[in-house]
């Protein structure tokens, strides 16, 4: 049956989304030790434009969100073209993963699709289950992610990947996500409710899910202190560094802590996105750095 691309169905990639999840990337190349950067481009490509977006769209596909949903605010109605297409963009991604970059990214690749296939798909629907949904995601689009980008530029043996300097910051990346994810749908409470979903977010409460936060984000820069003291670029200490990029996302999130906490409704679409994209923003910035600083 043939596809035919619309407005409607490109928005349902939700491309622009992939941002939020590309600090993953930039951490891996960042540790990278011989990258090679024709599989790194090849890499981001099809993270990015592929695999992310089609994750995107087999999720709205099953869900039907009437409301605001990640990167999307006013979600069109969706048909089955939508779930063809998410098919479509996955077997892309595969082959090309194949032939560009290899047989181990390409596994990689297939257990990520599959995993998030479950995610969302009503035979299964790991959603339903907050823990267990909320630890998935942050292992696959963390430390899963992270060590498969890793392995795939530097073109190592899994077995070599599997130590202490390649392990903890890919726990880094995981609690990071761990702690960001729940803020990803602590706007979305009344929509996963009407679908029966009790996500993290609801579990925690619109007040605990920003207490559960910073207390996540307080142990990961714990984390980010051991992982970074004594190392520099351009001769700033990077740990330093790291708290000069992150400032402007902890005073948003003091700012919008204070409103929320006066007003539960300030927890809206339009403020979870300004904190996304900021975190997002901030964190590819120092991981762009470096990554950058190996050349000079």
């Amino acid at each position: 049956m043939r596809l035919t691309l619309s407005r409607d169905l490109l928005l349902h990639l939700r491309i622009p989304f992939s941002l939020f999840l590309m600090p993953v990337f930039w951490f891996a190349i960042s540790q990278s030790q011989h990258p090679d950067w024709g599989r790194a481009v090849a890499v981001f490509v099809i993270l990015h434009l592929l695999i992310y977006p089609a994750s995107n769209a087999y999720n709205s596909y099953y869900d039907r969100d009437e409301g605001p949903i990640g990167g999307l605010e006013n979600p069109p109605p969706v048909d089955e073209r939508l779930h063809r297409l998410a098919w479509a963009l996955d077997g892309l991604a595969l082959v090309l993963s194949y032939l560009l970059v290899g047989w181990v990214f390409a596994g990689a690749m297939l257990i990520y699709s599959a995993i998030s296939k479950a995610y969302s798909n009503d035979r299964i629907r790991l959603k339903k289950y907050p823990v267990l949904s909320w630890l998935i995601v942050g292992m696959f689009q963390g430390a899963f992610t992270y060590l498969t980008v890793l392995q795939a530029v530097d073109q190592v043996p899994i077995h070599k990947l599997i130590h202490w300097q390649s392990v903890f910051p890919a726990l880094l990346a995981t609690f990071n996500l761990l702690g960001f994810y729940p803020m990803t749908q602590i706007y979305q409470h009344d929509e996963d409710a009407r679908r029966g979903d009790l996500t993290m977010s609801r579990l925690l409460g619109i007040r605990g899910t920003f207490l559960f936060t910073g207390a996540v984000f307080g142990l990961v820069t714990g984390g980010f202190f051991w992982f970074l003291w004594a190392k520099t670029a351009f001769g700033i200490p990077l740990f330093a560094l790291y708290l000069l990029c992150l400032t402007p996302v902890l005073f948003y999130f003091l700012g919008w802590l204070r409103q929320v906490w006066s007003d539960s409704r300030r927890a809206d679409f339009r403020s979870t996105m300004k904190l996304n994209i900021l975190g997002s923003l901030c964190l590819n910035a120092f991981f762009g750095l470096i990554a950058v600083s190996r050349f000079f």
